[in-house]
């Protein structure tokens, strides 16, 4: 641009304005206390004896070292069990439990379910070892067994592949979200149209 181009820009702009700017979105305040936000905080604060069923470290079947864990609740495909139990399911979670005590183990897991939950994790690892050569074999492999079928968001759980910890390890398959649920029924029936 030479001097004549400035100057003739520069009369052309004398008279120009800027335009007023006013709120172009509302925002919220961001620590309003919204319902949502309290439902939230309350399931945050949620411990194992909120649950409908208490989880207890009492009676607790005990399971070889070896054995293979397995659950599918009624009305789970067996397509989508055959899935998990072949390890073909994205794990989205882990959660090692080595070393932890039963209690320990408990309030872990219950944690890790809520979690995933709210996270809308629909598949989890859980490495709970077998306990082999130990003077309680397979204790939290058999805290594991008892616990996970009484908690409503688990719909499934097998023992996990070789490659992912053998019968040391869980694979868990939890209930999906409500936005899950839609997001695949609007991708099936997308397919449609």
């Amino acid at each position: 641009m030479n001097e004549k181009d400035t100057d003739i820009f520069k009369a052309e702009m004398d008279n120009v304005q800027p335009l007023s700017s006013g709120a172009k979105v509302a925002l919220k305040n961001k620590r309003e206390d919204t319902p949502g936000l309290q439902a939230r905080r309350r399931a945050a604060q949620m411990t194992n004896t909120d649950l409908k069923a208490p989880l207890s470290v009492d009676m607790i079947e005990k399971v070889a070292p070896g054995a293979i864990l397995s659950f599918q609740r009624p009305g789970v495909q067996h397509g989508v069990f055959r899935k998990l139990r072949l390890g073909q399911y994205q794990i989205e979670a882990r959660l090692d439990m080595h070393h932890l005590t039963v209690e320990q183990a408990l309030q872990s897991l219950t944690a890790f379910v809520r979690d995933s939950i709210a996270y809308d994790i629909r598949c989890g690892l859980i490495t709970h070892g077998k306990g082999d050569g130990r003077p309680e074999p397979a204790k939290l492999k058999s805290c594991i067994a008892t616990w996970l079928p009484q908690m409503e968001d688990v719909l499934a759980f097998h023992s996990a592949q070789k490659h992912h910890g053998g019968t040391g390890a869980t694979y868990v398959l939890l209930r999906k979200s409500e936005k899950k649920k839609r997001e695949t029924w609007e991708r099936h029936i997308g397919r449609r149209s």
